[in-house]
């Protein structure tokens, strides 16, 4: 399939859905379905990419897991972690790099933002503010840098199954607030992988259920269920509300007690959404 094939089957479903913007997204996912049951029949769904393409964004919107309060509670959940590691990795990795260290209380800052537009704004709740963490991670600027490139593409898929989810359901200021996150949670892991000596700027497109073909989670796939996000965490070697005997020792870190330390560089803005 070739990209005018395929941005033109994509031009059909945006005039339908533009066409159609008075009916009720469940009936423009009826007629967009109608449309791809046609073009199935003429067997243009079923090439490469298209059909890919297709079977991600059926598995984001099928799955009975994925509702706005699950997608919004495992982000809170996410940033919790994400707001716990990077303040503490500032505080505690000993001979962290100059721009690295700022890089890291920066995106501490920002997680933890993130947080409060999810809990605050968003009506999100965490599953938990108490997080395990292993020892290791805090042990060297490399074990450091390797987590948080693995975890910010967890916190990238979460994110854009919240944009595929939200965005078919009809809510688009929440798609485009997703995209929002998204986008940042990319530049953290950019940063983290250009401080390892690898090339940050390296994704065409941002990772959505594919096979990781990065230098860092290199054969790790994605996932499609929200829920898939506190699992592949948990792989990784953290724990929610319990410890995480896989990684060796460890320790609990509380969300109330880390965000008092939380940097708060002056140079980090847009600290909002609209």
């Amino acid at each position: 399939m070739d990209e005018s094939t395929n941005g033109a089957i994509n031009r059909v479903y945006d005039v339908i859905d533009e066409t159609h913007r008075d009916k009720s997204a469940a009936t423009r996912r009826q007629m967009i379905g109608a449309t791809s049951a046609t073009l199935g029949g003429m067997g243009l769904l079923a090439m490469p990419g298209i059909a890919g393409a297709q079977d991600a964004t059926v598995a984001a919107t099928d799955s009975p897991d994925n509702t706005v309060e699950n997608i919004l509670n495992v982000a809170a959940t996410a940033e919790v972690l994400a707001t716990i590691v990077n303040t503490e990795g500032a505080r505690r990795v000993k001979k962290l790099d100059k721009t690295v260290k700022e890089n890291v209380e920066a995106a501490a800052r920002e997680e933890l933002i993130h947080y409060r537009v999810l809990t605050k704004k968003l009506g999100a709740t965490p599953i938990t503010k108490r997080v395990w963490v292993p020892d290791k991670v805090f042990e060297s600027e490399k074990n450091l840098l390797e987590a948080l490139v693995i975890g910010d593409q967890i916190f990238i898929n979460a994110y854009l199954i919240g944009v595929t989810a939200f965005g078919v359901s009809g809510s688009g200021k929440l798609a485009r607030v997703a995209a929002e996150f998204m986008g940042v949670e990319a530049v953290h892991r950019a940063l983290a992988l250009q401080s390892l000596g690898f090339l940050g700027n390296d994704r065409a497109f941002v990772k959505f259920n594919q096979k990781d073909q990065g230098k860092v989670g290199k054969g790790k796939r994605g996932f499609t269920n929200i829920l898939d996000a506190v699992k592949k965490l948990e792989n990784a070697g953290f724990g929610f509300d319990e410890r995480n005997r896989g990684e060796g020792k460890g320790r609990f870190y509380k969300m109330d007690k880390v965000m008092k330390d939380t940097p708060n560089p002056s140079q980090v803005n847009t600290r909002s959404i609209r």
